[in-house]
């Protein structure tokens, strides 16, 4: 799944591979999900401060690009709803041991970071990327599987 998927590039670029990528246009963001079916790929509009239907399936990985720009106002920057509350909508639309890459500002990507921690998620930050001049930052978590201990 991409979250913010714009112009459908991240399904795009993995046309070639033998998956299906569902590309999620925020309904408050442009309105581009015409461009992603022209592309021949699919999608649907979603207002990400709202449960995703997710039935019949679930995700093994969630690509989100400016994740906090998912619970603000375009024009206001004001918040419509908490990244709390985005997160474990994503921990719920994910498969146990599923990946999510986020890639947003310094600042975003820690606040990721801590409630990734605080949901059980393994996450890696990957801090030097190629062209972002220390704009962007992109974190990598997986679901962790959890387990009852066993009784001894």
């Amino acid at each position: 799944m991409d979250m913010n998927a714009f112009f459908g590039g991240f399904s795009a670029a993995l046309i070639s591979d033998p998956v299906w990528v569902m590309n999620v246009v925020p309904a408050r963001k442009p309105l581009t999900l015409d461009v992603i079916y022209d592309r021949g790929l699919i999608g649907m509009y979603h207002d990400w401060c709202e449960p995703f239907s997710t039935y019949p399936r679930t995700y093994d990985f969630i690509h989100v690009a400016a994740i906090e720009s998912l619970v603000k106002e375009p024009i206001s920057g004001k918040s419509r709803c908490n990244l709390v509350d985005l997160m474990v909508e994503i921990d719920r639309i994910l498969r146990p041991e599923g990946t999510v890459l986020v890639r947003d500002s310094p600042e975003g990507i820690d606040k990721v970071d801590r409630i990734a921690r605080a949901i059980r998620w393994k996450t890696t930050i990957h801090e030097k990327e190629p062209g972002s001049h220390g704009r962007e930052k992109i974190l990598v978590a997986t679901k962790t599987f959890w387990k009852l201990p066993s009784s001894n």
